[in-house]
């Protein structure tokens, strides 16, 4: 109880420091505003965040290829695709299919796809994750999110589209940040900034349970881990990866 009431106290002072984001979302100026400005955030994020993930992306994608059709082709769709960062990590002759809620990211896409000539990249969607309805059922091998799922409006729905558009046999891989332990520093302190995050961050949630809605997904197998990210920022240092198979 005592902790409970702490993280509330916390909570409404950090709230209270963040007052002028929320008089601005109040007025119908900061989503825009951050519409507009957290593509070019995200572009140097990414890059740091490469740059410590490199060799667990390395790792995670080392077996794509296990997923290609029978042909040889490997046909890959990236919901919250963002900045292309994850494009250098594909193999080669890799067709993929980009899909972002926000348009603001295309020319930050477009630099990622004109420095990765390895990969093919077909279409590039504006279109939310819980909605992929421009994407054909069972019509790619592979589907990827990195850091996408904390923001989704409906993890549940996310998990539906992504069984409705690989085929048989097909994986979805996945790394993302997630709610640290029960009662560890790192929860209660999410607890805290969560609120302002979700309204500074365009809708990211710090302590989400993200391995439930997998686990719940339906999915014929699951290979998930539980990591700590060589972050400096403590309470994005949890995170999931893996991959699940249809």
């Amino acid at each position: 109880m005592e902790a409970t009431c702490l993280v509330v106290l916390l909570r409404f002072c950090v709230q209270i420091l963040a007052f002028p984001a929320y008089l601005l979302w109040y007025l119908g100026i900061w989503e825009p505003l951050c519409k507009k400005l957290f593509p070019y955030l995200m572009a140097v994020v990414t890059i740091c965040y490469n740059k410590h993930m490199s060799d667990k992306k390395k790792e995670m994608f080392s077996n794509l290829k296990d997923f290609a059709s029978p042909t040889g082709a490997l046909t890959l769709l990236e919901i919250g695709a963002g900045t292309g960062s994850n494009f250098q990590f594909y193999p080669a002759g890799c067709k993929i299919i980009c899909t972002d809620p926000n348009p603001n990211f295309q020319k930050f896409l477009n630099k990622s796809v004109a420095e990765n000539p390895h990969v093919q990249v077909e279409r590039c969607l504006v279109a939310p994750a819980e909605d992929l309805h421009q994407v054909p059922a069972a019509s790619v091998d592979v589907v990827v999110s990195t850091l996408v799922l904390c923001s989704v409006k409906s993890p549940e729905q996310v998990m539906k589209e992504v069984l409705r558009v690989l085929r048989p046999g097909g994986a979805y891989y996945f790394l993302e940040h997630v709610a640290g332990a029960p009662s560890s520093w790192t929860l209660f302190w999410q607890q805290i900034y969560d609120p302002v995050w979700i309204c500074l961050f365009d809708g990211c949630h710090l302590a989400r349970e993200t391995w439930n809605d997998l686990e719940k997904a339906g999915f014929s197998e699951l290979k998930l881990q539980h990591i700590h990210v060589p972050l400096k920022w403590q309470p994005n240092k949890p995170h999931i990866i893996g991959y699940a198979v249809k």
